[in-house]
């Protein structure tokens, strides 16, 4: 699959609007590629919906990141800040669910060479820290007065350079 991966920059709405059109296409292909595979209608449902949630809502909607940008621990920030912040009855359940999916489309995207196996083998290690996710949906019901700040910072959505990137 030819892909200009700078298609999927963020600079302004208008990019974002864009980005998130191109990022339906490829959901659509992987969506697709799950069912070519033999997965039943409502398994494939399931991975391209978790996926969707995360590339779509987070990645491109809350980080304005581009897609094929290999910085480890987006998925971190996804599973164990934002979702839990940004979902109203936030579920170990449900989010492992969209951590399947997220990481079969790694895979998806590692397939179609559009990132290295290297990262899609680090983003399928953050997908698989359930314990790590269930302990910061744990402590987030535990916050009492001002400790929701210590509780960002131990996984923070800002990044390296400690500015918050996207909205």
């Amino acid at each position: 699959m030819q892909i200009d991966k700078t298609e999927f920059d963020i600079n302004s709405l208008d990019d974002e609007i864009r980005v998130d059109e191109r990022c339906k296409e490829l959901l659509s292909g992987y969506y697709q590629s799950l069912l070519d595979a033999g997965l039943s209608p409502a398994e494939a449902t399931l991975l391209a919906n978790g996926a969707d949630y995360y590339v779509r809502d987070f990645v491109v909607g809350a980080k304005q990141r581009n897609l094929f940008a290999e910085q480890p621990g987006i998925v971190r920030q996804f599973a164990g800040n934002w979702y839990i912040v940004n979902t109203l009855e936030p579920s170990l359940e449900v989010l492992s669910g969209y951590l399947r999916g997220v990481a079969d489309f790694y895979g998806h995207l590692h397939r179609l060479g559009l990132i290295t196996e290297a990262f899609a083998q680090r983003m399928a290690e953050e997908c698989g820290d359930i314990p790590f996710y269930g302990e910061r949906l744990d402590t987030f019901w535990e916050i009492a007065g001002d400790g929701y700040h210590a509780w960002e910072r131990a996984c923070s959505l800002r990044d390296e350079n400690g500015e918050a990137q996207g909205g």
